[in-house]
């Protein structure tokens, strides 16, 4: 990556970049439908070396981040479905049956996605940017202690 270049932070997000670099992938496989390793991640960055999972059930805090992305995409899925196929909620009006129908569908299909990015948010809120990763190296916890 060029160094004049500022990587933005809601692409590095998205695409499940490291917060601190904003290069290293932050989950071993890129494929989130590849389910036997959704959620594996390296111990560290693999470019600049920040770790991945800052304590123990660091992760925890992720669920209120896919509940909240959830009911986002619940709601905008429902105007969607209001605005272009219509609904009313009329007794012998079916199409609400059908909105719920093929939104549980497509909910359990995106479910691998936002399980991803609520960690990338979760973690991006917790590990800073840093321009100048490269000349600023990580505190070793070994260091300290010896």
């Amino acid at each position: 990556m060029h160094p004049m270049s500022q990587p933005n932070y809601l692409f590095s997000t998205l695409t499940n970049k490291c917060p601190r670099c904003r290069q290293g992938n932050i989950f071993e496989s890129k494929n989130a439908y590849n389910l036997k390793n959704t959620m594996k991640m390296p111990e560290n960055c693999p470019v600049c070396g920040q770790p991945t999972e800052l304590e123990v059930g660091f992760y925890y805090g992720t669920g209120y981040v896919s509940y909240a992305l959830s009911i986002a995409f619940t709601v905008a899925y429902f105007i969607a479905w209001k605005v272009i196929i219509g609904m009313t909620f009329d007794i012998e009006d079916n199409r609400i049956l059908y909105w719920l129908g093929s939104y549980i569908v497509v909910i359990v299909l995106f479910q691998p996605l936002i399980m991803r990015l609520s960690r990338s948010i979760w973690l991006s809120w917790f590990v800073k940017y840093d321009p100048d990763w490269v000349n600023h190296p990580l505190k070793n916890d070994n260091q300290k202690t010896k």
